[in-house]
């Protein structure tokens, strides 16, 4: 079996919501060594987008979206160990709080950009979903991060992504982080107008503008 057919398969059992085949295939990528960040990329991380995309549209429902998303985070269970072998060497990049903005409880793009920041060497402070413009404000006093990543999966809390780097001028913090934003309605342009610093259409994107920010700061 190649490396392009492994990985295939986690895109297509993941598409139909197979546990079964999902696990069998994230076992074959460890068991004949596959490069795990390739086989997230371009197998599972694939799968998601496309099904997200089906939810935006109304092809499917919240439960199927959900379903995937406990699927995708088996996978990334069992994938860790291996993760963190290929990144043991690259660590101390930097710090990064991440969340999902206040009013939206989706976290599948969030939780894979958290593995994907930790894998590739970042100390990352997942403050989970639904997370207030208070706690964000809390945890970067708490945690002096280098990085505050905010995901939005709606349209109507992508406003909270704003709501939170203004607070933080006013609480004279903005100076000391660089802003990272993403999440299905979110564009580059949103970022520019809001003041973030960077922008991740993807997780591996995420984690690349991640690691420009700091060699800028």
């Amino acid at each position: 079996m190649s490396k392009e057919d492994v990985i295939n398969d986690l895109y297509k059992f993941l598409l139909n919501y197979d546990l079964d085949g999902v696990v069998k295939a994230v076992n074959d990528v460890v068991r004949f060594n596959i490069d795990p960040i390739e086989a997230i990329e371009k197998g599972l991380a694939k799968g998601i987008r496309e099904l997200g995309e089906k939810f935006a549209s109304g092809e499917i429902f919240i439960a199927e979206l959900m379903l995937a998303a406990e699927i995708m985070n088996r996978a990334l269970e069992i994938l860790r160990p291996s993760l963190l072998s290929r990144g043991a060497e690259v660590k101390g990049l930097g710090r990064v709080i991440i969340g999902t903005v206040e009013g939206d409880i989706h976290d599948i793009g969030k939780n894979l950009v958290a593995t994907m920041l930790t894998v590739s060497g970042f100390d990352v402070i997942d403050l989970g979903a639904d997370v207030s413009i208070e706690r964000f404000i809390e945890a970067v006093k708490e945690y002096n991060p280098d990085i505050v990543a905010m995901s939005a999966l709606l349209t109507t809390t992508m406003i909270n992504q704003k709501k939170v780097i203004d607070r933080l001028k006013e609480e004279k913090l903005r100076g000391n982080v660089k802003i990272i934003i993403g999440g299905a309605p979110v564009t580059k342009e949103w970022a520019e107008e809001i003041d973030a610093d960077g922008y991740g259409e993807s997780a591996l994107e995420a984690v690349n503008v991640a690691k420009t920010l700091l060699r800028e700061k």
